[in-house]
Formats: C-alpha cells, sequence, structure tokens
C-alpha cells in the first residue's frame, strides 16, 4: 500500500516507512524503557486507556501485561499488524472520534510537539474529547536541551546506537530533526518537523484544549499528567 509522506517527514531503511517517517522494522527492534511504569503509577489499576501513535505496541504489550485494556490508535495498518491483545484503530489522530471516553489518554513520542499547529491542537482536542469524567492525560515533552544538545549518541544496551544528528530551523518556529539508529545489520534515519516549546507555551497549548496540567511526574518535566480545565 502507498502512504503519502507528511510534508517534511522522511524515513530511509529496509521494510515500510508510515507517513510520519518512522520505519516499521526499526520500531519493531526498539526497547521500550520505563514509560510502562510511569504509566501504571500514574493512571488507576485496571484503567482503559486510548494510545495515541501506539506504533507496533511497544508501550500497549507492556501495558496489558500490567492488566490495563488498551485501545491502540495509529495512522499506519502496517505498525498496526505488529500489535497484539488490544483494540487496534487506523486512523490520524488529530481526526479521531470514537464516540466514548477512556479512563486515560496516551500521547506520547513528542506528538505535541508536532509542526504543524492546526495537528497539534487537533491531537489535543481528541485527547479532551475522549476523556471520561475524571481522567487524565499522559503526554511526553520534549526534554529541556532536546534541540540543543546536538549532536550526541546513546549507545543501547541491547546493542545499537541512536544518533541525533542535527535540529534546523525551517521558519515559523519549526525545527527539522534528523536521527538515525545503527544496527550491525541495519540502519535507519528519520527525518521529522518539531516545534519546540517552553514550559509556557506547552501549559498555554492545553489550555486552548480545555486541558491543564495536573502533575509533572518525572523530574525532567518530560512526562505530564493534564486534567479537562475545572
Amino acid at each position: 500500500m502507498t502512504v503519502e509522506m507528511r510534508e517534511g517527514y522522511e524515513g530511509t531503511g529496509p521494510g515500510a516507512i508510515t507517513p510520519d517517517g518512522c520505519a516499521v522494522e526499526l520500531y519493531s527492534r526498539l526497547p521500550v524503557r520505563d514509560e510502562p511504569d510511569i504509566i501504571a503509577a500514574a493512571v488507576p489499576p485496571g484503567a482503559r486507556i486510548l494510545e495515541l501513535g501506539s506504533g507496533v505496541g511497544r508501550m500497549t504489550h507492556p501495558l496489558l501485561e500490567r492488566g490495563f485494556t488498551v485501545t491502540a490508535v495509529d495512522e499506519s495498518a502496517e505498525m498496526l499488524e505488529r500489535v497484539h491483545g488490544a483494540r487496534t484503530i487506523c486512523s490520524p489522530i488529530e481526526n479521531l472520534d470514537l464516540g466514548e471516553t477512556f479512563d486515560a489518554v496516551m500521547l506520547a513520542s513528542f506528538l505535541v510537539h508536532a509542526g504543524d499547529v492546526e495537528v497539534r491542537q487537533g491531537m489535543l482536542r481528541t485527547c479532551a474529547r475522549h476523556l471520561a469524567e475524571g481522567g487524565c492525560v499522559l503526554i511526553q515533552r520534549e526534554g529541556e536541551d532536546y534541540h540543543t544538545d546536538l549532536p550526541r549518541e546513546r549507545v543501547d544496551p541491547s546493542g545499537f546506537t541512536v544518533r541525533m544528528l542535527s535540529s534546523e530551523p525551517v521558519g515559523d518556529g519549526v525545527n527539522s530533526v534528523r536521527a538515525e539508529y545503527v544496527f550491525p545489520d541495519a540502519v535507519w534515519t528519520q527525518t521529522f518537523r518539531a516545534r519546540p516549546l517552553t514550559k509556557e507555551e506547552f501549559e498555554d497549548a492545553l489550555a486552548e484544549a480545555g486541558l491543564e496540567v495536573d502533575e509533572y511526574l518525572t523530574p525532567d518535566g518530560v512526562w505530564v499528567r493534564a486534567v479537562r480545565t475545572a
């Protein structure tokens, strides 16, 4: 199936590439880190979770193992083929309207930093639209030095290297970011658009969607729990 790439996004390497430049084979190899523990500590046991941008299920599967019920949403059918044990829905996040609500909605993978303001607004409205009374939204933000401490690399204990190569302004407060993933048998690259947001800009973006910060869940402020504006 041919997919139309989002403007400013590109991916190279073996296998299918999604509209935002993600390689399905690459994300099938990437290990999950401490994200499921952060999420599990922030929501009630057994919560119904709407996971927006689930990809291949790196977080979906650990959350299922912890007893949560997960509905996984992604715009890539190839990504969703790798998800097992969860209800899956193939859709762009910004257009989603399931007509139902959830105890928690997840927007991870720095998606809140979408370069296109309308896409970001649509994603946050989707979060608010699907939130049950008393529910929460869990959002993953970029770290403080995400766009400035470059180039940088991290060697993963499982045997691959992640290199964040560059982040170059392309106008209107948006950067073009280039990343490289080097495995012993394959190399993938991804180029994508990201809009850096200060803490104040992030909180303003939430407010536009009728949301507010309940708690910054990690010392670096990367993981945030938000709730409906009182």
